[in-house]
């Protein structure tokens, strides 16, 4: 059987499917290899023959001149058999069935769907989908997503398994457009007719390029493997899950999406637990998880200090720290020192640091700048949330920025309000630096929680293998 690392690998790659018709989503793709750059050999597939955007299309796959690793199939459900088929004597190594009507529509859609997966196993050829755009492989600039942009293919370091068309294709545009946010692999699995979760978490693992996996699953196929797969992934890097079909009403909708299984929530929310998978409740979250571990170092305890100008928001924040199992920093009589020379009030000086009205005194830059400084220097404080304006441009923000980056030994978090504008060009300003930002501060909070819980998990791990 043929690895999963081979087929990511993949230089030569077919498109069967592809058609004259330049919006068709087989020619798309094809033109999308061409103009992302990607530098293996690319050839159509159509009984017609032709070609489209400078590439050839071929009658069959056997009529093809080079050597074919990996196939996209963009055709007729019916037709999906008798392709994979000829893959298969042809010596191609993996094949992603793009196409819809499989086991998720019925009786002759899962008909078909087995069929397929005979062929894959006594072949040795490995499959994803069907009903999946596929695969990303930002070290080699291998897609077969057709909504792919040069941009999405930007290297990076986060890896993704996805039961849905949404990873590979609009949420990834939507994370290639973040500062600092990319990419590494993107595996999309379908109604997973071969490659499962399991099998891509492995890989995902193993992958040197990536250091932080997101997956979005709508059932498991095999619950103690993947547990187990989970249990050794969570040691190395952290996994990070959103799980669709929840509730009765999703799990009714999977069924017709991917022809998921449903699965008892609350078993499924302990066995994870147990293993160190972070769930995240929504993709928002997810995102925001990631950027927190791409860009700071994990937590060495649970003790926060928040710096705002807003009672409302800092109270709301403690009270998400609370329901997450975090506590309150009490600041080093060195550090309360410090704040005392920009916060006259002793009861600002205290967790949470109020900056009002002070910062009118000793100007915004002065006393945030002082009151950072004397956080990250207390060994008390294990992360800070810091809860502002954006309404000032982007100067005052830098000497906050050197701080950070000058003494980055603990996790901080930044919140903005403002105008739309004024909080975009602040929040990339932020991300372009590596700083996590969020437009409300319980976000801060609740990826702190999943960062400590993490430490937790690779401390408890670490002793377990002494």
């Amino acid at each position: 059987m043929h690895s999963i690392r081979e087929v990511m690998e993949a230089r030569n790659l077919a498109v069967i499917g592809a058609s004259q018709d330049g919006w068709k989503p087989g020619s798309i793709l094809l033109k999308v290899l061409k103009d992302t750059g990607f530098n293996g050999q690319v050839a159509g597939v159509n009984p017609k023959g032709g070609e489209v955007h400078g590439i050839p299309l071929y009658h069959r796959v056997d009529d093809i001149p080079f050597p074919v690793e990996l196939a996209v199939l963009l055709i007729r459900p019916e037709l999906v058999p008798t392709i994979v088929g000829e893959c298969a004597r042809r010596g191609v190594k993996g094949v992603v069935i793009s196409s819809e009507g499989f086991a998720e529509t019925g009786v002759q859609g899962r008909q078909y769907q087995d069929e397929v997966k005979g062929i894959l196993r006594s072949s040795g050829m490995r499959g994803f989908g069907p009903n999946t755009l596929g695969l990303v492989n930002t070290a080699t600039g291998l897609t077969t997503g057709y909504f792919t942009n040069e941009r999405m293919l930007r290297p990076g370091s986060t890896g993704f398994v996805a039961q849905s068309g949404i990873f590979a294709g609009a949420l990834l545009r939507y994370l290639s457009s973040l500062e600092g946010l990319r990419t590494s692999k993107v595996l999309g699995l379908g109604n997973k007719v071969d490659v499962n979760e399991s099998d891509a978490l492995n890989y995902l693992v193993e992958d040197e390029q990536t250091r932080i996996v997101g997956m979005y699953l709508e059932d498991i196929r095999n619950g103690q493997r993947f547990l187990k797969t989970a249990r050794t992934a969570v040691a190395r890097k952290p996994v990070l899950l959103v799980k669709g079909g929840r509730t009765p009403a999703g799990a009714r909708i999977t069924a017709s999406h991917t022809a998921s299984l449903a699965v008892d929530d609350a078993v499924l929310d302990g066995a994870l637990r147990q293993t160190g998978i972070l769930r995240m409740e929504g993709i928002d979250e997810l995102i925001r998880t990631i950027t927190g571990f791409q860009f700071m170092p994990l937590p060495r305890g649970d003790r926060i200090a928040l710096v705002t100008y807003s009672g409302g928001q800092a109270i709301m924040s403690i009270d998400t720290a609370m329901d997450e199992g975090l506590s309150l920093a009490r600041f080093s009589n060195k550090t309360q020192e410090r704040i005392a020379r920009v916060i006259s009030s002793s009861s600002k000086a205290q967790n949470p640091v109020d900056i009002f009205p002070d910062m009118m005194v000793h100007g915004f830059e002065k006393t945030s700048t002082e009151i950072v400084k004397a956080l990250l220097d207390d060994h008390g404080v294990h992360g800070i949330i810091f809860i502002s304006f954006a309404l000032f441009g982007l100067d005052p923000y830098r000497p906050l920025v050197e701080a950070v980056k000058e003494n980055p030994n603990k996790p901080v978090f930044f919140s903005l309000l403002g105008a739309r504008e004024e909080v975009e060009a602040c929040g990339n300003f932020l991300e372009q630096n590596r700083i996590p930002f969020y437009l409300f501060p319980e976000m801060g909070v609740r990826v702190f929680a999943h960062m400590w819980r993490y430490a937790r998990t690779v401390r408890r791990v670490s002793q377990e293998l002494k």
